[in-house]
């Protein structure tokens, strides 16, 4: 191995082990490697330009306003119309809350586009509810952790933006479309869990809405899921691209928070502003640093070799495929997803071309993948936020937590083996 993939791992894994952010250790780990080998004397100067050429996308300017339409949406009183319209469809069987809550979630992450804010703000909700209805907390917690990540595959998608860019221009729209199928199979096979937990452990069966109800609940959740449809069916249709459908969400989720359910102030605008540049800032800084390890990735031909590496090793299209599977579900236990995109998406694509599969294709598989990391320990955000709502522990969760996996797991194998499942739904729409 060349000294300065030695230094780059070493540092950043050093770097990571002292609890430091992970963007300040790809920005550190990048510099070292640069000083120590590749170009002693502008080494910052170098990491500055390639930080600046990595964010200098148009399509990077979609992330700022999806994020501010989710703090708008996460806001406006969302979560509890989803709720309510989830338990008109779903809350009447056994164990009719947890699909409730699955549901809600798969909603809301769509629609905001975080599975943080999905697991914070249906979590907030519907643990505490399940709680009181006999529920074990700790399957609460688990149902939500899982379902909240949904909204990572269901556009709108900030990640999938990422991947967008990594991959070197795959399309947005292309990706976003294929994304539905996986995340409602996701979804699905979350809610079979549930169907199978519920009958062991009795839990009671939820009261059917009437129809008055039933039809009240629904046109109140209507305009809220119109913001998928104008967003995606804008997209497909030409009306305007990727980046402009953000700019439509802020508008349309300031119109639905502020004018119609008037659940969010003018007064409240400057903090949800405020809010929107501290997260923004921190996915760019993620992204800037993430661009600029990238570069010294390629720099080292490190892709090329372990697409050499990895075919030399088999022939087998099935193996090769296990193996990438294998890392990226490993390295989602360690690295939050941004920069997990951003760094092995050059370093598996040039694979994913020698065997014949789709960037778009892979897309898919990779946020799935990552999907999954974020619900494992140590390092799984939405685990721990999950976690803090139920009040309970990363150790108690674990158990309730493996079926989920188990089946979060198997759907990734039919993402992967099935490329139909991602590229149906663009084929059909002429992408």
């Amino acid at each position: 191995m060349d000294f300065s993939v030695v230094i780059l791992i070493v540092s950043f894994a050093c770097l990571l082990a002292l609890s430091v952010p992970i963007s300040f250790s790809i920005g550190i780990a990048t510099i070292l490697t640069m000083l120590f080998t590749i170009a002693p004397g502008p080494a910052i100067t170098t990491v500055a330009q390639r930080m600046a050429t990595g964010l200098d996308s148009f399509a990077l300017l979609a992330i700022p306003f999806f994020i501010l339409s989710g703090q708008l949406m996460g806001r406006g009183g969302i979560a509890r119309r989803l709720i309510a319209f989830a338990k008109v469809i779903v809350g009447m069987l056994p164990g009719g809350l947890a699909y409730v809550n699955i549901l809600a979630c798969m909603f809301f992450g769509a629609i905001s586009g975080s599975s943080v804010a999905a697991t914070s703000a249906i979590g907030g909700f519907m643990i505490p509810l399940m709680n009181k209805e006999g529920y074990d907390k700790n399957f609460n917690a688990a149902v939500t952790v899982t379902a909240s990540t949904t909204g990572l595959l269901i556009p709108p998608s900030n990640i999938l933006i990422v991947y967008s860019l990594a991959s070197g221009g795959v399309s947005i729209a292309a990706l976003f479309i294929a994304g539905y199928i996986p995340g409602i199979l996701v979804g699905l096979g979350l809610m079979l869990v549930s169907f199978i937990v519920a009958l062991i452990r009795d839990y009671r069966v939820g009261e059917r809405s009437g129809l008055v109800e039933s039809v009240k609940r629904f046109f109140d959740a209507i305009p809220s899921l119109l913001l998928i449809i104008i967003v995606i069916g804008g997209i497909i249709a030409g009306y305007f691209t990727a980046t402009e459908a953000s700019a439509v969400a802020v508008l349309y989720a300031l119109l639905l928070s502020v004018i119609l359910y008037k659940e969010v102030k003018l007064s409240e605008l400057p903090a949800i502003l405020l809010k929107t540049v501290e997260t923004t800032a921190i996915v760019m800084l993620l992204i800037g640093t993430s661009m600029a390890m990238s570069w010294i990735l390629s720099y080292e031909n490190i892709p090329q070799n372990i697409s050499a590496t990895l075919i030399a090793l088999t022939d087998s299209k099935f193996i090769i495929l296990l193996i990438i599977n294998f890392i990226l579900l490993f390295v989602g236990m360690f690295m939050d997803m941004t920069p997990a995109v951003l760094i092995f998406t050059p370093i598996f694509l040039p694979v994913i071309k020698d065997l014949g599969m789709e960037p778009l294709h892979f897309g898919i598989i990779m946020v799935l993948n990552l999907c999954i990391g974020l619900c494992t320990p140590p390092v799984g955000s939405v685990l721990f936020v999950g976690c803090g709502i139920a009040d309970t522990t990363i150790a108690k969760i674990t158990k309730p937590l493996l079926p989920f996996f188990v089946v979060m797991i198997l759907t990734l194998m039919l993402v992967t083996y099935i490329p139909a499942l991602s590229l149906f739904l663009p084929r059909f729409f002429g992408y």
